[in-house]
Order: structure tokens, then C-alpha cells, then sequence
């Protein structure tokens, strides 16, 4: 493809040991690997693709910002990244700013998979096959956690679920997940 830069090879570790070294052109190259799969999480959080895109810049600023707290014996630097991500669009969504804003905006009413025809799909990388994989139950609490940016609590509250039964469906369905990324791994 013209125009695009290779990404260079590098293992995980080798990333993440730049990365502690504060190397920026391993920045570069962690944006390169990650930023359009993260964003296409962002972009069904938020559902708007400026605010999609402000999200991720300001979760690459605090990836590297905090990059110190990354602990690879706790789970895969993409799975941290992901996190932050997460949870940046869901302050996002949550902060007054977005809700007031969100009202002036035409916004599709396919929440499902919200994408143009052109622009990034989960499909892409696996990541709705995997989720398809599970049961039923799994696959809701799941999308709405992870795609709409509903709590837990939110998702017991709204669909009255015990809040019990929401965390062990979303423990199971994790743990699931991450069999399928170590598979593909």
C-alpha cells in the first residue's frame, strides 16, 4: 500500500521494553500495531467518530503517560491498552460535556455494529467471531459492557439481573475470551 510505513517486527516484550525506556519511536510503533483496533472499540462506546478520535489520542497520551504501571504478569500489554481505552470512553460518555453534546448530534440508531461500510469493523481482527462464540447470556453482558460502556451495576439495574449473575456471566466470559486471544496468539 503507498504511502503507508511497515510496521516494524518487534515481540511484545521487546515493545514493552522500549516502551519502559521511554523510546518514542516505540510509541510510534505501539500506535501503529493497536490504534485501529482500539479505535474501533472506542467508536462503539461513544458513537461519534470525533469524539472516537479525541478518545484515542487521549488514551495513547495516558498509555504513555503511565506506561510504568503496565505489569505483564497481570495480562497482554493489548489487554492493558484496552482497558484504558475502555475507560476513557466510558468518562467520556459519562461526563456532562458528552451527554449535552450527544443530543445535538445525529446519531445512528444501529448501536450494534455503528461503522461506515468504509471504516473499521471488529470483524477485521476476530474480536466479534469470538464474542459470537458465546452463549447467549455471555454474549449480551459482554456487548454491553464492552461496546455499549455499561457498569455492571448498570447492566443488573436496567435489565434486572442480579448483579451477582451479571459479574459471573462476565468472569466466565473473559476467561473464555482469553483463551481464544492465547489460541490465536
Amino acid at each position: 500500500m503507498a504511502g503507508q510505513h511497515p510496521i516494524p517486527k518487534l515481540t511484545e516484550e521487546d515493545l514493552v521494553s522500549r516502551m519502559r525506556a521511554h523510546d518514542s519511536s516505540a510509541m510510534s510503533v505501539l500506535y501503529d500495531m493497536y490504534s485501529a483496533t482500539l479505535y474501533g472499540v472506542v467508536l462503539q462506546i461513544v458513537k461519534i467518530e470525533e469524539t472516537a478520535e479525541d478518545v484515542l489520542q487521549e488514551s495513547f497520551v495516558k498509555i504513555w503517560n503511565s506506561f510504568d504501571s503496565y505489569d505483564a504478569s497481570k495480562g497482554r500489554l493489548f489487554t492493558w491498552m484496552l482497558n484504558i481505552c475502555r475507560n476513557q470512553a466510558i468518562d467520556t460518555i459519562r461526563s456532562k460535556h458528552h451527554r449535552v453534546n450527544s443530543k445535538t448530534e445525529n446519531i445512528s440508531t444501529d448501536t450494534r455494529l455503528g461503522f461506515s461500510a468504509d471504516g473499521f469493523k471488529p470483524e477485521h481482527v476476530g474480536v466479534r467471531d469470538m464474542i459470537d462464540n458465546l452463549n447467549p447470556e455471555q454474549k449480551h453482558i459482554i456487548d454491553l459492557m464492552y461496546f455499549k460502556g455499561l457498569t455492571q451495576s448498570e447492566i443488573a439495574e436496567t435489565y434486572n439481573i442480579p448483579l451477582g449473575t451479571v459479574k459471573t456471566r462476565a468472569r466466565t466470559a473473559v476467561k473464555l475470551l482469553a483463551r481464544f486471544f492465547k489460541g490465536r496468539a
